[in-house]
């Protein structure tokens, strides 16, 4: 009794103090403001060497709405895009999207249309020689997140970072559309080599969560994804290395 009544007295005062615990599906806080944005970005391969590709980010905001597209172009004819529009605020809340995957000669074979909002995703995904068409019913939060925006969530970690991890909600093609709750922890700071010399910088491993009984072993078998950032005012991201999607090529991005 004594117990049950300490917790419930610890839960009226995190409420009275505001600090209340976040869920995956819950929006995250921003402490940064967007704006237009655009640029590309070399892809290399892990072990370095010439370039096999480019990422071209375009990000606008036109009041508190924020678009932005993402596609990466590699040397064989290949592509991924993600488009997300999500409403920036105090949170940032996803409303909806676009994920794409072109082969070698340029046809789609992933195509997904999420819509956040209307709880629906469809589209289509190639499986080998044959085709699915997708239109799920799936009841999606204002936290979920995939393409550009999950480099929001990194941007925004010390804000919404709990026990050392943020998680959030995505939408993510293996190639059928999965819902699935990812997490962002923070794992100390590594120097890495940069032009102009080496840079300290804090490092970041996202990965699927299922639950403590699960995780180890989903840890052995996905690629790692991890994220080396300059904690600046904003912060910027300065490598990625992980794989390009669910087939698992392996990228560095500088």
């Amino acid at each position: 009794m004594r117990r049950r009544v300490a917790i419930a007295f610890a839960a009226i005062a995190l409420s009275a103090s505001g600090v209340v615990a976040r869920e995956p599906g819950d929006p995250i806080r921003l402490d940064w403001l967007e704006g237009d944005v655009a640029g590309f970005t070399p892809i290399y391969s892990p072990s370095g060497g010439a370039p096999i590709g480019a990422i071209e980010y375009h990000q606008r905001r036109r009041g508190d709405v924020l678009e932005t597209v993402r596609v990466a172009h590699f040397s064989d004819g290949s592509s991924d895009e993600d488009q997300a529009v999500a409403r920036v605020g105090k949170t940032l809340d996803a409303l909806r999207g676009r994920s794409v995957i072109r082969d070698t000669h340029g046809r789609p074979t992933v195509d997904l249309q999420i819509d956040v909002t209307g709880g629906r995703v469809s589209g289509f995904y190639q499986d080998g020689e044959s085709r699915h068409d997708v239109d799920d019913r799936v009841t999606m939060s204002p936290g979920t997140y995939w393409g550009p925006l999950v480099f929001l969530v990194l941007k925004n970690f010390a804000s919404n970072v709990e026990d050392g991890r943020v998680r959030f909600r995505t939408v993510v093609p293996t190639p059928s559309p999965r819902l699935l709750t990812l997490e962002l922890a923070r794992d100390g700071s590594r120097t890495i080599t940069r032009p102009g010399g080496p840079r300290e910088l804090e490092h970041y491993v996202m990965r699927p969560h299922f639950g403590w009984l699960v995780d180890p072993i989903v840890s052995r078998l996905v690629p790692t994804t991890e994220f080396f950032v300059d904690p600046g005012a904003p912060p910027a991201l300065g490598r990625y290395e992980g794989p390009r999607n669910f087939a698992g090529q392996e990228i560095r991005l500088e």
